[in-house]
């Protein structure tokens, strides 16, 4: 049996508006004054792998590592409890591996195996950087000139304004928490984009649709009725993504740790952005039924008068 829904919606669109300019100033607050905690793939440095014969506690390998002066080093598993990746921030040292593997090796009850010891540049990181921010930026440039001509360039404009919304916001966490950026928390940034895209274009479509159908004058009752009809797909598929994104942050490890907690983030925020942010800005922007109507044809003027 359908139960039939009516919440008002945008009756709390001023509230959700308060609390989006609130969420957009301390997230901008803290990148411009905190800035991201940059991982190795974007400031350089070294990255030392290195294999146990049996599982070894991470913490034990960070006290090793903080005895020899390595304390600032990221310790994490990769893949198995015993192989280790270790990066740390130090220039270009062709034994450094082999340094670590001697320290390692001294306080382990098993053979330890070096299997790697790389190194990445801060060239390539500032490649890296500008790499990825211009993919953002031409992510959201390529999803509002699909939108403006799938939709109506205001609803393009209320898309892409709620991307950029949900993508600011999950920077600014990352910032606040001071979780290290790197190529998967990026990967994750391009993975929200689409998650939140997919869920808006949702709302859109149906908005669009009871514009031509529904029998009422006022944007504000469409857009309601609109976000009613689409509320049970919008919960069950964020709950359910959320749900994978849970366990991926617990028992994922770290490796993936900081993808799982910046798509976390980003669906939370993308879902409230789909059923407030977007609609808001489409009343903002005065969105009317004839706004979707297409122009009549126009008559030839020049038409000749049969006599």
């Amino acid at each position: 049996m359908n139960i039939e829904r009516n919440f008002n919606f945008m009756g709390a669109r001023r509230i959700a508006a308060t609390l989006s300019i609130i969420l957009l100033l301390v997230s901008i607050g803290s990148l411009a004054i905190n800035g991201l905690k940059l991982g190795l793939d974007f400031t350089g440095g070294s990255l030392v792998e290195v294999t146990y014969e049996q599982p070894v506690e991470l913490e034990t390998v960070r006290t090793t590592l903080r005895s020899g002066g390595y304390g600032d080093a990221v310790v994490q598993t990769f893949g198995s409890a015993n192989d280790i990746l270790i990066r740390l921030g130090e220039a270009h040292d062709p034994q450094l591996g082999q340094k670590i593997l001697e320290m390692l090796q001294q306080d382990a009850d098993s053979p330890v195996t070096l299997r790697r010891n790389e190194f990445v540049g801060s060239q390539v990181g500032e490649e890296l950087r500008e790499q990825g921010g211009l993919g953002l930026l031409v992510a959201l440039i390529m999803v509002m000139i699909y939108l403006a001509f799938r939709f109506q360039y205001k609803f393009s404009v209320g898309a892409v304004l709620a991307l950029a919304h949900d993508v600011i916001i999950v920077l600014g966490f990352f910032s606040l928490m001071q979780i290290d950026f790197d190529l998967t928390v990026l990967a994750a940034l391009l993975a929200v984009i689409g998650y939140s895209l997919n869920d808006t274009i949702v709302v859109y479509d149906r908005i669009r649709e009871n514009f031509r159908v529904l029998r009422v004058s006022e944007s504000l009752e469409v857009l309601n009725s609109s976000l009613n009809q689409t509320l049970s797909r919008t919960i069950v598929t964020s709950l359910t993504t959320m749900l994978v994104l849970v366990v991926l942050a617990f028992f994922g490890g770290e490796m993936i740790y900081g993808f799982a907690i910046a798509l976390l983030a980003g669906v939370v925020i993308g879902t409230y952005s789909s059923i407030y942010v977007a609609g808001n800005i489409l009343l903002l922007l005065n969105v009317t039924r004839e706004d979707l109507i297409p122009p009549p044809p126009k008559e030839d003027e020049d038409e000749e008068l049969v006599p």
